[in-house]
């Protein structure tokens, strides 16, 4: 029994150099149809890295021909599975381009918005991935309202939208965070603030953003000379309002009150130095 296992074993290993042997032959020496050929196995044999060394090596003498389709898909898809997300979803790209008329394109489209999903990082770091896949899925979302894909797409798109959101919240309030050492941050913190509610209608952050957007112009009124406070106290007060409005029971609403008596206090003694 163990010399058959170390048979088998011998076997398998003889089998595996051979297919190297093979393999490093046509990348270097091998005519471009067995390159081609060869790039195909491997890729059908879920050996991408190998076959798009080869790809890369084809690629310019089948330009304009009938395999040249066959050869981009396999290229965005090998990308794909070695993980290279943000070159997947480029070529995935180019491929939807230059074949629109593809049985492939639907898979094609979809492929690159999860492409530029898994490249998007996390939402403190640059969006950039993220926005492409935000707008990949709201485009193949309208191209394909009848695809089997539609829940996948639509639950990857609210995840991207609440990565973006939640980015812009963040932002906002590391300015208010920041104001007490700059004072024009409050200002910058105000603006951000409406800027997400804005953006993002329907936000997830809306309450906690706008209890922080009525805290930055309440501080700011604090900070401020008399002669800035009459406009800014009116702004602040607006804020209170709004966030009344939308959330009456909100659980910011007594520490928002209190700001309210505030304003209103500063409000108060304005008055007196004008008459």
């Amino acid at each position: 029994m163990q010399k058959m296992k170390n048979l088998a074993s011998l076997f398998v290993i003889i089998l595996v150099l051979t297919s190297c042997g093979e393999y490093q032959k046509v990348l270097n020496r091998g005519t471009t149809e067995d390159q081609y050929k060869m790039a195909v196995k491997m890729y059908e044999a879920n050996k991408y890295s190998k076959a798009l060394r080869l790809f890369e090596k084809i690629t310019p003498s089948y330009r304009g021909k009938p395999q040249m389709e066959r050869i981009q898909y396999m290229v965005a898809n090998s990308n794909f599975n070695e993980k290279n997300y943000s070159l997947a979803g480029y070529y995935f790209d180019r491929f939807s381009q230059n074949y629109p008329k593809s049985s492939k394109k639907e898979e094609a489209d979809f492929l690159s918005a999860l492409s530029y999903y898994k490249a998007s990082p996390r939402f403190s770091l640059d969006p950039t991935d993220t926005d492409k896949a935000l707008n990949s899925f709201q485009t193949f979302i309208d191209a394909y309202p009848n695809s089997t894909r539609m829940d996948e797409a639509n639950k990857y798109y609210k995840e991207l939208r609440y990565k973006l959101e939640k980015k812009s919240f963040e932002i906002a309030k590391t300015y208010y965070h920041t104001a007490d050492y700059d004072s024009r941050n409050y200002r910058a913190a105000i603006v951000a603030f409406d800027n997400l509610l804005e953006d993002y209608l329907g936000t997830s952050f809306k309450e906690e953003a706008l209890y922080y957007r009525l805290k930055a112009a309440h501080d700011y009124v604090l900070k401020s000379t008399k002669r800035r406070k009459e406009q800014r106290i009116k702004d602040a007060i607006k804020a209170y309002e709004k966030l009344k409005r939308n959330f009456p029971k909100s659980k910011f609403m007594e520490d928002s009150d209190k700001m309210l008596a505030t304003l209103q206090k500063e409000e108060e003694q304005l008055q007196l130095v004008k008459s």
